[in-house]
């Protein structure tokens, strides 16, 4: 009777089990999703706001989403696809922000450490607060020094190519950290020689930071940029097609760049300008821009992410690292952050964006908190969702920055915003 009674017991919890549940577990890219993505794409691409577009969804380790749609280059009718490369932009940063912290693990620094530790060139800073009455600049010295953990989360005061016409703005763009020519010492001691723009820690303001994070890993790690990225980050990842310069035999792949124009017409950036920087080999190896990719070499980078460090095989950075990249390191008292809130409810951590609550209204992106993310002038954009555990990669590339695109497509990824009852 007993062993009846156990074999019984027994049954109920395997039926029980949840193997049973997980084999109907709810997917957030199911049918219903994989026809609303398509559907949005295509008449993006049909309503000539975008030339080609192509996205990537992994989901618990899976590919459940791919498609592309329209041209990577709509003169020579070259359909858009996996294998497309693209200019990422300030999709570099998140990779250089990783590069970064495998020295931070290695114990090279402290993210409370002042830059000028490391970087004499940053010491002593001065910070410009306006014009006097003759138009020349007042400049005071900073309240504190400029720090790690600023040049990971843009509060620096570090600017570039600003649209200025104080005398302020005139120096930076005649000073011109960021020329192609310069090396990265270069534009280190050309930043160090111009004012901030405000006080360390004071601003969230978007600039040259992750440059400055691409020169302290030169200088921390002695080994050029460019190659410490490879061997420590890129190599490892398997991402053979993520590179600055694409060789010759590559380039009928790099997709043509389109801007939208002011009476709503898609033309084609000309091909000298659009590819000049990919297509030659520079002095300037940039931690903020400058990368190209595919959508499966770029993914690569995402699911070593939501995997916490980890990928096929390649340990890049440790479970905690990862975390603390992905942890808001924005206080409240930082009130002036440019364009951050056009993202949603967000901070900033390390390189990221990362989500802290849910949306506000409908008009908002979609997003679930503790989702990290960024995104790419040409309006590329990937994020890491750890609670679904998904990344989703999209490649287009349109000027100028496209946010409605992006609204548009997690939209479509996790169907229409659900506000609480109390909103």
């Amino acid at each position: 009777m007993y062993r009846t009674l156990l074999f019984t017991l027994l049954l109920g919890s395997l039926l029980a089990c949840s193997p049973t549940e997980t084999s109907t577990e709810q997917l957030i890219i199911d049918e219903t999703a994989t026809t609303r993505i398509d559907s949005t794409l295509k008449s993006l691409v049909d309503a000539g706001s975008i030339a080609g577009v192509s996205a990537l969804i992994y989901e618990k380790d899976q590919e459940v989403y791919f498609n592309a749609f329209g041209y990577a280059d709509s003169e020579a009718k070259k359909p858009m696809d996996r294998n497309t490369i693209v200019r990422i932009y300030s999709m570099t940063k998140p990779i250089t922000g990783t590069a970064l912290m495998t020295l931070y693990e290695q114990g090279a620094f402290e993210l409370d450490d002042p830059l000028s530790k490391y970087a004499p060139e940053f010491a002593d800073m001065q910070v410009y607060v306006g014009p006097d009455e003759e138009g020349n600049m007042i400049l005071e010295p900073a309240h504190r020094p400029v720090t790690i953990r600023d040049i990971t989360r843009h509060t620096s005061g570090i600017v570039s190519n600003t649209a200025d016409t104080t005398a302020f703005g005139k120096l930076v763009r005649e000073t011109n950290p960021m020329d192609r020519e310069n090396t990265l010492v270069e534009m280190a001691e050309k930043f160090g020689s111009l004012p901030l723009a405000f006080h360390p820690g004071d601003q969230w303001a978007y600039g040259p930071s992750v440059d400055v994070q691409a020169f302290l890993v030169e200088r921390l790690s002695g080994v050029p940029y460019a190659e410490y990225l490879q061997t420590h980050v890129l190599d490892p990842l398997k991402m053979d097609q993520t590179r600055y310069y694409i060789p010759e035999n590559d380039q009928p792949r790099f997709a043509g760049m389109y801007r939208m124009t002011e009476d709503g017409n898609l033309d084609r950036v000309p091909d000298e300008g659009a590819n000049s920087f990919n297509l030659n080999r520079w002095p300037l190896t940039p931690g903020g821009y400058g990368l190209t990719s595919t959508l499966d070499n770029y993914m690569r980078f995402a699911r070593m992410l939501v995997h916490k460090g980890t990928f096929d095989g390649a340990t890049i950075l440790k479970p905690e690292t990862v975390e603390l990249m992905a942890t808001n390191q924005l206080s409240d008292t930082i009130s002036q952050r440019m364009w951050l809130p056009s993202k949603g409810q967000v901070g900033f951590g390390i390189d990221f964006a990362v989500r802290t609550r849910p949306p506000a209204t409908v008009e908002e992106n979609h997003g679930i908190v503790g989702e990290f993310f960024w995104d790419g002038a040409a309006s590329t954009l990937f994020w890491v969702d750890p609670v679904n555990e998904l990344t989703a990669v999209l490649f287009v590339q349109k000027f100028p920055f496209d946010g409605a695109l992006h609204k548009k497509f997690r939209d479509a990824v996790y169907g229409p915003i659900m506000l609480a009852a109390n909103q």
